[in-house]
């Protein structure tokens, strides 16, 4: 593991955020990710989707980084979306369910399409 990490906000419109993840997601990394995935919410982009196509590795310290910002979303009334997500955790996803409850999408394109067709914009 090289512990580099990187989160790259590419997108914002409203109280929407796309932002890219980069590297490794690990018990060094994930504090991060959370802290600065959490600013995003905190600025008012309480509708979050994390781009992971450049997630190079995720243990249960990235995992549960990931649970904890869905949670901080949804206590703000908001989202947390996951687009081009790697194998080994789309499967770790399936597997404890969270799958149903973080909505994956193949690429960041696509889950910013989804969200504009979501009901929740609507109300935002």
């Amino acid at each position: 593991m090289t512990n580099t990490f990187h989160l790259t906000c590419q997108h914002t419109d409203g109280d929407l955020a796309l932002a890219h993840v980069a590297g490794d997601l690990d018990v060094a990394t994930a504090p991060a990710l959370r802290t600065q995935a959490l600013a995003l919410i905190e600025r008012g982009h309480r509708h979050l989707i994390l781009d992971l196509a450049a997630v190079t590795f995720c243990d249960s310290s990235g995992f549960n980084a990931l649970v904890g910002i869905y949670r901080c979303a949804q206590a703000a009334d908001g989202s947390l979306a996951l687009s081009a997500v790697p194998d080994r955790l789309d499967r770790l996803l399936h597997l404890t369910g969270l799958d149903t409850l973080l909505p994956a999408h193949p690429t960041a394109n696509a889950a910013l399409a989804a969200h504009t067709r979501s009901p929740r914009t609507d109300s935002a």
